[in-house]
């Protein structure tokens, strides 16, 4: 059981730094008005495992900010990635 944290954990760090390096990237290519990542693409990575990285690239970019939406969809998101970690947690105390 101690390996399924470890993996969530890593699952969790991993899709973090893409969502952060996706928030980066369509933060450039608004500044350059090119092509744009489709908004349910960075919700999509923020609340299935990058909360964490969705909201630091929100607040890193300035990115998405004024959009009430990107910060409740990444807070919920974020709230059930945490909720997970520590019901993983708990099940492997037992």
């Amino acid at each position: 059981m101690k390996t399924a944290v470890l993996v969530y954990i890593a699952f969790l760090i991993i899709v973090s730094f893409i969502t952060l390096f996706l928030y980066r990237a369509d933060k450039i290519k608004a500044k350059k008005k090119q092509w744009r990542i489709k908004e349910a693409v960075l919700l999509c990575f923020g609340f299935f495992g990058g909360g964490c990285g969705a909201l630091l690239g929100m607040k890193l970019f300035r990115h998405k900010t004024k959009h009430w939406y990107f910060w409740a969809v990444n807070i919920l998101g974020l709230i059930i990635q945490l909720a997970i970690l520590v019901l993983l947690s708990i099940a492997m105390l037992k």
